[in-house]
């Protein structure tokens, strides 16, 4: 599994699930499955295209592999920016561009809760003036 952490003034992009019902309302990064013979950097390029109808540019790793909850595999998130469109939320019930001050007002799914931790020092960092 790998996700995006899309980041642009400062701000990280978070999803609001709204499927499957144990999952609904709960807040993620976007991204999913890796295909058999895709990349992890082409899968989160096409995940991005189909649950927020843009385009991005993939950069380094956030944080460490994360154990899902079944076990059978790990999340990989990258960070992430905006090279064309504007996100909407064609696969999540909302969406919200949270400053590193807001991180913490939305209940994330276990899995994305360590790469939340990684990315505060980021966000920091990149802050505009």
């Amino acid at each position: 599994m790998v996700g995006a952490a899309i980041v642009a003034a400062g701000r990280v992009l978070a999803c609001a699930r709204s499927h499957p019902p144990e999952a609904a309302g709960r807040w993620e990064f976007p991204g999913g499955k890796v295909e058999s013979g895709e990349s992890e950097v082409a899968a989160l390029v096409r995940e991005c295209a189909e649950e927020l109808g843009v385009r991005v540019e993939i950069g380094e790793r956030i944080g460490r592999d994360v154990p899902m909850g079944h076990g059978s595999s790990v999340l990989r998130v990258y960070l992430a920016r905006l090279v064309a469109g504007e996100p909407q939320p064609l696969e999540h019930a909302e969406l919200r561009w949270l400053s590193p001050e807001e991180l913490d007002s939305v209940p994330w799914l276990p899995a994305d809760e360590p790469i939340v931790a990684a990315l505060r020092p980021v966000l920091t960092v990149r802050r505009p003036s």
